[in-house]
């Protein structure tokens, strides 16, 4: 954790921390796009909670300035929906990247969006593995050559937005790190939303893919018209099938789901949050003796 008092600015860091990201890499850009949103927002950086996995996107919460917690790799979402049981009162973010979400933590990712807790989820896809030197990731498009796939990838990559929506997320939405007012507009919103919020970022590795650049991001997509409805789950789902050119802006929106906190019956109007309620070990003791 950082020791927030020692900041003149919320979510800023101690300048002596070394930022670990290569030169031109889109981490910066969704840092710096998040922090804004978060300080519009007036979020304290007391009761705000980054969690993320292994990875380099994955090192996004030591550069914030909040609480974090680096749990494994592809274990972020489990260990956000703990932490936002525990203690609903806080906000919680999870901010890793495509690898992490969608490859080691795929089950992760589809039981997350079937409980919807309320945490929001940044997802930093550059279409490839950069911490472990590049190989392919979940979201690699077939021919894309890597040190590991040197022939070029010959497996369908997934389409994490249509996965999101045809499994019932109540908040889809994709931004690009290379234009970070709309990625702020996106993420502001994903953030006040209730439920989970999933907001899949592209970004460019500069240094392990080469093929997907801030040119080609900014040539293959386009931001969706004010008029567009998300709304409707058949139009989204469509929208979210176009490869041609790949829309920006959120997909998809429900407002009507239950998040996990309510589900689980844990909480009323008059009950403490979880990390504030003492244990009654007679309870407990007696649930043990039952089973001798």
């Amino acid at each position: 954790m950082t020791n927030t008092e020692q900041n003149q600015k919320p979510f800023e860091i101690p300048k002596e921390v070394d930022n670990q990201w290569c030169p031109g890499c889109g981490n910066f850009s969704i840092l710096h796009t998040v922090k804004n949103s978060v300080r519009d927002l007036n979020w304290d950086p007391k009761n705000t909670v980054f969690v993320s996995g292994i990875g380099q996107a994955a090192k996004f919460p030591q550069y914030s300035g909040a609480n974090y917690f680096n749990g494994l790799h592809g274990r972020p979402l489990p260990v956000a929906t703990g932490i936002i049981a525990s203690n609903p009162n806080l906000n919680v973010v999870v901010t890793s990247g495509d690898g992490d979400i969608y490859g080691e933590g795929g089950d992760h990712f589809i039981h997350a969006i079937r409980r919807n807790p309320n945490i929001t989820l940044i997802v930093h896809n550059n279409m490839i593995y950069g911490l472990t030197k590049g190989q392919a990731s979940p979201t690699s498009d077939i021919g894309l050559h890597t040190p590991t796939q040197p022939e070029g990838v010959y497996t369908e990559p997934i389409n994490p937005i249509a996965m999101a929506i045809s499994l019932g997320a109540p908040f889809v939405a994709r931004a690009s790190s290379g234009n970070p007012k709309h990625a702020q507009k996106i993420i502001t919103e994903a953030l006040q939303f209730k439920g989970l919020s999933i907001v899949d970022i592209f970004q460019p590795c500069p240094i392990f893919n080469k093929v997907n650049t801030y040119q080609w991001f900014n040539e293959n997509t386009y931001i969706l018209d004010e008029a567009y409805n998300p709304v409707d789950r058949v139009n989204a789902f469509e929208k979210a099938l176009e490869m041609e050119k790949i829309p920006l802006g959120v997909i998809y929106k429900n407002d009507n789901r239950t998040t996990f906190e309510e589900s689980i019956g844990t909480y009323d109007t008059n009950s403490k949050p979880l990390f504030e309620r003492k244990v009654d070990f007679t309870v407990i003791k007696s649930l043990l003796e039952k089973r001798k």
